[in-house]
């Protein structure tokens, strides 16, 4: 009876899964190649799978299952699929039955439209016009954060869509600590000679770096026959099933590096979503651990493998000849130097790894302030400014640079931006147990050679899925919880290297 009762909770959490799948279908059609003026239609679309879905997901039977399999899963080996299923689908029930299916509704077909509207926004550069349903967004945020009241901190409900278990005060511990270390190095570095980087800044052919992007991928063990690439205005993964992964890169007019550390950065999170236990197909533990753990993925293969010296010894005599016309007089050691030069920048996406991380703290308290009330939204263009003057020296010229240049608050991500800085910091953690266990890593990569790196991840990481929460997957893998230190010691040995600190 125990048995058939399992069976059952898997067969509704399937079916919750198809309709995930669904949604992340559509999803992926409209920013791909869904018309313009199809995005009214397409909300409602949206809100009507994520209406199901959350009616399934809060139904009376599910509810019941989980109490009758209680005494089964005391049972159960704590690590063992069964165990972790029961706890996820457990703890997911006893958020969504806490939302209503209203709600629920509202948000997915305001936030189809606040993705159309950002996107005309941003390319008009007005942000008036995306305002009234940033306004929109926010005041639904507000609402869901209240389904969850008491909390220690309005924000907490949101970052723990995103990264299970972990508090507001938590990231603002491990952020308070990590600013100055970054701070004082961008200080450091900014004293020495500026490196020329001019040859990143010309006209690479489309063609040219979508080739090579996909050799690349090729190289890393992207599975062609379960994942493909495509266009997008922000580069992005989206999974459809354990067997249906789904990337898109974007191409920036003179900027050569934009496409590939795209490809890498996206190519990571479709290799960690390609590496779940196949046992885990069609339920809620084929998924990531967090957004933090999945950012180390991809941050990892973008800038840990992608901007290493070992990784371009190997393929700078390809991408010189592949763009000859711009590359034929640089070296390698000048390229290498180039595309890991530090200088405050306006684009996230595009920054350094000394300076990424400032750009989301910056987002995070712009986040908090509109959460708390502290800051209205009409006001975030000038705040967005005013902070990236004092934390980075520089102010966008305009707000398709600066308020508008990111896509998760027109899809309602709130406590998004954190778990980027998070992944970094996992990046190295991890990064650092990899050179303990694979101690000629390098020389394979010099050699473009990735298969014992992703054999390691897979082992280690990617097959687990969401069996664990993240702080827990992390300790089990480092012996630490998350903590720059890790970090601190990668950012420092690399750029003490490039800039003889």
């Amino acid at each position: 009876m125990t048995q058939e009762k399992m069976e059952q909770l898997k067969a509704l959490l399937g079916e919750i899964n198809d309709l995930v799948g669904a949604e992340a279908v559509l999803g992926w059609d409209q920013q791909t190649y869904m018309p313009k003026a199809g995005a009214e239609d397409r909300g409602s679309q949206l809100a009507t799978l994520a209406k199901i879905r959350h009616e399934k997901s809060t139904c009376d039977e599910l509810g019941q299952l989980l109490d009758d399999l209680k005494s089964y899963e005391t049972h159960l080996d704590p690590d063992s699929d069964e165990a972790c299923l029961i706890k996820l689908a457990r703890r997911n029930y006893e958020k969504q039955t806490k939302v209503s299916a209203e709600w629920v509704g509202e948000f997915a077909k305001i936030t189809t439209i606040g993705q159309s509207e950002w996107e005309k926004a941003r390319a008009e550069n007005n942000f008036e016009a995306f305002r009234p349903v940033l306004e929109q967004i926010f005041e639904l945020r507000r609402a869901y954060a209240d389904f969850f009241k008491p909390y220690d901190h309005i924000y907490d409900p949101m970052l723990d869509d995103f990264e299970p278990g972990l508090k507001t005060a938590e990231v603002k511990e491990i952020f308070s600590k990590l600013r100055p270390q970054q701070v004082e190095l961008i200080r450091q570095i900014a004293e020495k000679p500026e490196i020329d980087d001019s040859f990143v800044y010309l006209d690479y052919s489309e063609q040219g770096q979508w080739d090579f992007g996909v050799r690349v991928l090729n190289d890393f063990g992207f599975d062609w026959n379960r994942s493909r690439q495509d266009k997008s205005a922000h580069p992005f993964t989206t999974s459809f099933g354990i067997d249906d992964v789904r990337i898109t890169t974007r191409f920036v007019p003179n900027l050569g590096t934009s496409s590939l550390f795209s490809t890498m950065h996206e190519g990571g999170h479709a290799l960690y979503e390609l590496g779940f236990d196949h046992a885990l197909a069609r339920t809620p533990l084929a998924a990531g651990a967090s957004m933090a753990v999945h950012e180390s993925q991809s941050r990892m293969w973008e800038n840990m493998v992608g901007r290493s010296k070992a990784f371009w010894k190997h393929y700078y005599p390809l991408y010189q000849e592949t763009f000859r016309s711009i590359l034929g007089n640089v070296s390698m050691e000048d390229y290498y130097r180039g595309i890991n030069k530090v200088k405050p920048s306006l684009i996230r996406v595009e920054a350094d790894e000394a300076t990424y991380n400032l750009h989301i703290m910056l987002r995070l308290e712009l986040e908090i302030a509109v959460m708390e009330g502290q800051l209205a939204v009409r006001d975030l263009p000038a705040a967005w400014n005013a902070r990236m003057e004092e934390y980075l020296g520089i102010v966008p010229p305009n707000d398709a640079k600066g308020v508008l240049q990111d896509v998760h608050w027109s899809g309602g991500m709130m406590g998004y931006f954190p778990t980027y800085a998070l992944g970094n910091l996992v990046s190295a953690q991890l990064w650092e147990c990899i050179q303990r266990d694979l101690p000629n890593l390098e020389e394979q990569i010099e050699a473009g050679k990735f298969d014992e790196l992703l054999g390691w991840l897979r082992e280690k990481i990617h097959r687990h899925g969401a069996k664990f929460e993240p702080q827990d997957l992390v300790k089990r893998v480092t012996g630490s919880k998350i903590n720059p230190d890790a970090y601190m010691r990668y950012l420092s040995e690399k750029f003490s290297a490039i800039y003889d600190l």
